[in-house]
């Protein structure tokens, strides 16, 4: 019995990651909004004449047409998304490129292929509309990872106490348990963030340094316990950037 085709026509997508397959083609790992994330056969995407090649590029909104049986299909054509079909990102700007490949890993590492996560997929978009827009970045990627979170299934509670189910006290002291929850933080706790920020970010309202680093604390400690371990490159490379230019 022959394995039914799956096909898709003109779906919007983003290229998440691309690598070189034999002389002149590529595989793509590409997130799509119906689809899910899915592994493409782009071939002849890297031969002198290809005509993909500028398109096939992470952070460009396309609309691909891909069949194929098993894993891995075959793309079969590729358009550049229109400018008003969404609030996403022709391109990153230089400086913002690092933020897009962190994004581009997090749904690498955390979503599994072939399911679809449409509203994942629209945040997505909107992070990289605001990143191309020159938002700070910081706020913009906060959002997203709590979004991401709660679509994976792992979303922080953020409005009550895990323990006692007391709604959270804006001028209270508190600290995340991973795979647990918030809970009041008792004296010289190591990890301690303020109720305040703890509202602010379930309301994607964060604007202050303050609360955005005690969101960050948060939201490392929710996305490390989801990597079980595994250590994400793009923090890797950050890092090292950093150490130079602190030399």
């Amino acid at each position: 019995m022959s394995r039914a085709v799956r096909k898709a026509d003109l779906t919007r997508a983003y290229v998440l990651h691309h690598r070189p397959y034999r002389d002149t083609s590529r595989i793509l790992e590409i997130f799509s909004r119906e689809h899910g994330r899915l592994t493409l056969f782009a071939r002849g995407a890297r031969g002198p004449k290809s005509r993909s090649a500028s398109l096939l590029q992470p952070f460009q909104r396309l609309l691909v047409s891909w069949r194929g049986h098993g894993d891995a299909a075959t793309l079969t054509a590729v358009e550049r998304g229109a400018a008003g079909e969404a609030a996403g990102s022709p391109g990153l700007p230089a400086a913002t490129v690092m933020f897009g490949f962190y994004l581009n890993e997090l749904l690498l590492r955390l979503t599994t292929r072939d399911d679809p996560h449409p509203d994942l997929f629209d945040a997505y978009e909107a992070t990289l509309g605001r990143l191309a827009a020159g938002e700070a970045p910081d706020a913009a990627l906060r959002t997203f990872e709590r979004r991401l979170l709660e679509e994976l299934g792992y979303g922080v509670e953020l409005r009550v106490e895990a323990d006692t189910g007391r709604s959270i006290d804006p001028q209270g002291r508190y600290v995340y348990r991973a795979g647990q929850g918030v809970a009041r933080a008792v004296a010289d706790a190591p990890g301690v963030v303020a109720g305040r920020s703890l509202l602010l970010l379930a309301e994607d309202r964060l604007q202050g340094a303050p609360e955005l680093e005690d969101a960050r604390r948060v939201l490392r400690a929710a996305l490390d316990y989801c990597l079980e371990g595994r250590e994400l490159a793009t923090r890797a490379v950050a890092r090292a950037v950093a150490g130079k230019e602190r030399g």
